[in-house]
């Protein structure tokens, strides 16, 4: 879970310093370790009882390869914390309906990649509540979880224990503690948040794109023969050298799923294209590169080498070649409405106090232009426009394409 800084500040909730209405402090807190059938069993029934319950999760994406979900983190609001290992457990399906149950809303922060690990184990939600898209919408622009508790509940966290190996057992007392502390303080900054949010007129606002989050379809993991070519700098490359970067690209992948450690930590992207822009026919020319340094020669450097020949002795039939897709030249029309659109949103940003792509991404102003709608139940009907925006800004944003 991603952290930053801000200087937003807020009060705490409901008078107490620890946002928790006077109970005890996180670290007389007892979490429950699970790793049997029986215990998730056990928990499941007991997380649909609630109304609400906290979610966090961990993995293990700057250690090995492919990354693995280490742990998920799951409370309810009488503090009760259980810390899921699904490196122990395997099948996770107990959970399916402590998320799918409409009753039993889901609390979590800056889900998206929660929700990913989630779905791709076939998990569905039914109900969610992000407080990092809530905070988006009361205007704020540093979202980490730590500020937000600290400017809305006065509440600071443990160090962080992000970086670490989360696949690593037994957790320490510090990781726990830290587990412990991303879930449990959800509940009180989503009432926090709620509350604001009622106030302004904007909860059903995030209640709509937290529906949307949970309903987004996600994306399984494929591997892509041609992902070598989106490197910064692969586009400039001839086919030879391209042909280079691919042989690369593809050892680099074999080698990292070979020592289970992830491709940055094997050459990164930046190495790759200047190996494939100068390649080397030696060691000495190898340790010229910027990225070859001696450790990674003494590991990998005959196999760079070899992979560099294996992509020189290449058939000029066989070198990949890019395509070229010409820039779309939009109508004389819609390049105007999409200027109109640009220019009201850059004047209407700051008048709500909202971020301009928050407002009106860029994606949807060139749907929008597209489509030139002329009503706002039109506006609403475009995909990923939403309800909020035209019941709340329809009318303007007519207007504004009527101007152009």
């Amino acid at each position: 879970m991603g952290r930053d800084r801000a200087s937003r500040s807020g009060a705490s909730a409901e008078g107490s310093p620890s946002g928790l209405s006077g109970l005890g402090p996180i670290d007389t807190i007892a979490s429950r370790w699970v790793e049997t059938d029986a215990d998730l069993a056990e928990i499941s029934q007991r997380l649909r009882a609630s109304g609400e319950i906290a979610l966090d999760t961990e993995g293990d994406s700057l250690h090995h390869y492919p990354e693995r979900l280490s742990l998920i983190q799951l409370a309810v609001s009488s503090r009760d914390v259980w810390l899921v290992d699904p490196l122990a457990l395997g099948d996770l399906t107990p959970l399916t309906p402590v998320f799918t149950t409409p009753s039993v809303v889901t609390v979590l922060h800056a889900g998206d990649n929660d929700l990913v690990q989630l779905k791709r184990r076939g998990f569905g939600f039914a109900s969610l509540f992000d407080t990092s898209i809530a905070a988006r919408f009361l205007g704020a622009t540093a979202l980490g979880l730590d500020v937000l508790l600290q400017n809305y509940l006065e509440v600071e966290l443990p160090p962080s224990k992000q970086r670490d190996d989360w696949s690593r057992r037994p957790l320490s007392e510090a990781q726990r503690r830290y587990a412990e502390a991303d879930v449990l303080h959800l509940f009180a900054l989503k009432r926090r948040l709620t509350e604001e949010l009622v106030r302004m007129g904007r909860f059903s606002w995030v209640e709509e794109e937290c529906a949307a989050l949970a309903a987004q379809p996600v994306v399984q993991r494929v591997q892509d023969p041609d992902a070598f070519a989106g490197l910064k700098g692969a586009r400039d490359l001839p086919p030879r050298n391209l042909g280079i970067l691919r042989e690369l690209y593809e050892l680099r992948e074999q080698l990292a799923r070979e020592t289970d450690r992830p491709p940055f930590k094997i050459l990164g992207e930046e190495t790759l294209v200047r190996l494939a822009q100068a390649p080397p026919g030696d060691v000495t020319q190898l340790a010229l590169v910027p990225g070859c340094t001696p450790k990674v020669i003494a590991r990998w450097g005959e196999a760079i080498l070899s992979a560099v020949a294996r992509a020189q002795a290449l058939p000029e039939d066989s070198l990949p070649t890019l395509e070229r897709h010409p820039r779309l030249r939009l109508p004389a029309i819609v390049a105007r409405r999409i200027e109109s659109l640009r220019q009201w949103r850059k004047e209407a940003a700051p008048r709500f106090g909202l971020e301009p792509g928050l407002l009106l991404p860029n994606r949807l102003i060139t749907i929008v232009a597209v489509a030139g709608p002329r009503e706002p139940d039109a506006l609403a009907s475009l995909d990923g426009v939403r309800r909020w925006r035209a019941e709340t800004f329809g009318a303007e944003i007519i207007a504004a394409l009527a101007s152009s």
